[in-house]
């Protein structure tokens, strides 16, 4: 157990110094680190939220307006479906109340024909802990006299609300990494809400309007037989058509045709740029292939007639179709500023919400509170080990000089680990890193305390220490695979601070063992080389 070979030496030797050169840059500010060459490294800790301020924001999802937006999608496919058939209908009409659609048909010979192509609408929905027991998307009825309903079920709208929360988290990543933030906390809460946690940010009221924002863009021809404001004195909305308010600096609403010529969900880019005549913001952005296409045909064919382009119920600029846009490509200019244009474009590429989200709890942590955060967790940290130091040292003697100079090996290592994975460090982070430092020099004790034993039985020096290191190993072992193993479900189970707590708890555990039983046994192993004790110093 005291030998060791050449190349373990210098294996040990290059862990401890790789720890001390990654934990390095915890020592220097942000700005210092800018000057260093970028093969030497400089990853610091990132710190959470509670130790350097940010946004808490929990958001939930508006049921109503997904209920809606879904029926008017089955509205739409049950029109697509009987037209498909030649199937006459009428009354085709949503009722959000009771969350269905409902059609009659003409005929009532063509009721069979009716159901049996509106039941292709009806889907499969796996169970799950969310969605619960299996089923079909839609309950489909006939109602008698021509009347079919179409019903949304309880386990169609939890599967529906579960992937609309799903998309909308990638959504809200997306729109949050354009702030150039680290490690923000993204993540689903029950069944309909989203929990948002941006360490750092200091224009909180930005990305309240960034996230909340839905986003869903459409361009929409804008009816020409009579003006927004004709349509609202008369009261009278023409067939097809919606009056869309505007803030535009040219109309305040505009009479647009309800089917859309294309939508965002066809947008595959967009970026802030500048009008190279007017050198004013714009944001260009570019369709896929078939929504170009699309695009290219509408235009080509309505040359003259201004179109709407509509974010979130609001048309934001109306141009006038000079020419066919065949490329697939535009521009969109509103008399924007350069942050707005910035800010629209990251709505853009990130693409829209599936509904609405609304804020429910909101918290705000201040630089300040967080910086007396880190310094009470420093200050906890250097108590513990100033009475962890002076424990082993005044128990142990030397072999105690052995084990601090370990503990120190194993904290660089821990920091190191944090700086190289990126990991965030919180609260409770740093109390897992104080508890580690206590369960390191258990280790020691364990091996000591036996050294001890063996000594007092009649052994030599050099038999036991080696005595005491092999049999202590196992104790060690069972009693870190057992913290371990409770690591790991935190991580599993638990999230946020708690995951924070797991992750410094688990790389601790993995450092400590290495610097308290192969550290300290290579320098007591060098000790003993050089000296070659008659007893044991314990």
């Amino acid at each position: 157990m005291l030998h060791f070979d050449t190349w373990k030496v210098v294996m040990i030797l290059a862990i401890a110094v790789c720890g001390v050169i990654f934990a390095a840059p915890n020592l220097f500010s942000a700005k210092t680190l800018e000057g260093i060459p970028d093969w030497i490294p400089h990853k610091q800790i990132n710190l959470g939220l509670d130790l350097q301020g940010g946004a808490h924001l929990l958001y939930e999802m508006d049921q109503k307006e997904l209920v809606e937006d879904w029926l008017k999608t089955i509205r739409g496919d049950v029109r697509d479906a009987l037209r498909q058939e030649r199937i006459g209908y009428r009354g085709l009409a949503m009722s959000p109340a009771n969350r269905s659609v409902q059609v009659r048909i003409r005929d009532l010979e063509k009721v069979p024909d009716a159901l049996k192509k509106l039941r292709e609408l009806n889907e499969p929905v796996g169970g799950s802990v969310f969605t619960g027991a299996a089923g079909n998307t839609l309950e489909i009825t006939d109602r008698g006299e021509g009347v079919i309903a179409l019903t949304l079920t309880e386990p169609g709208l939890q599967h529906r609300i579960s992937s609309a929360i799903e998309a909308s988290i990638e959504t809200v990543r997306r729109r949050i990494d354009a702030f150039g933030t680290t490690e923000p906390t993204i993540q689903r809460q029950g069944l309909d809400r989203i929990l948002v946690q941006v360490p750092g940010i200091s224009d909180v009221a930005r990305l309240k309007e960034m996230v909340g924002k839905t986003g869903k863009l459409e361009f929409k021809l804008v009816d020409p037989s009579t003006t927004c404001q004709q349509a609202k004195d008369s009261g009278r909305v023409p067939p097809g058509t919606e009056i869309i308010e505007s803030d535009d600096g040219f109309s305040t609403c505009y009479l647009v045709q309800s089917r859309a010529m294309v939508t965002g969900e066809n947008l595959v880019d967009s970026q802030p740029g500048f009008d190279q005549q007017s050198n004013e913001p714009i944001v260009t952005f570019r369709f896929d292939t078939a929504g170009g296409r699309r695009f290219g045909r509408v235009t080509q064919t309505n040359v003259g007639r201004p179109f709407a382009i509509i974010l979130d119920e609001n048309v934001i600029s109306a141009p006038v179709i000079r020419e066919p846009i065949l490329g697939g490509t535009g521009q969109i200019s509103g008399r924007f500023s350069v942050q707005e244009a910035n800010d629209l474009s990251v709505l853009l590429r990130s693409g829209a919400l599936p509904a609405n989200l609304t804020i429910i709890e909101e918290r705000t942590v201040g630089a300040s509170l967080g910086a007396d955060s880190i310094a009470a967790g420093e200050f906890a940290g250097l108590v513990g080990i100033v009475f962890v130091v002076a424990f082993i040292l005044f128990s142990y003697g030397l072999f105690g000089v052995f084990a601090n100079i370990a503990l120190a090996v194993n904290i660089a290592l821990i920091l190191g680990t944090l700086s190289l994975l990126q990991a965030t460090l919180t609260l409770p982070g740093i109390a897992g890193i104080v508890l580690t430092i206590g369960m390191a020099v258990d280790a020691n004790v364990l091996i000591f305390e036996r050294i001890r034993e063996e000594a007092r039985a009649g052994k030599s020096a050099i038999a036991s220490i080696d005595s005491g290191y092999s049999r202590a190993i196992g104790t060690i072992l069972d009693a870190n695979i057992t913290t371990f193993i409770a690591a790991i479900i935190l991580f599993w189970l638990g999230s946020g601070p708690i995951r924070g707590f797991a992750v410094t708890l688990s790389i601790g555990i993995i450092t400590s063992v290495f610097t308290a039983y192969t550290v300290t046994r290579l320098m007591v192993a060098q000790w003993v080389k050089m000296r070659r004790p008659s007893s044991v110093p314990l």
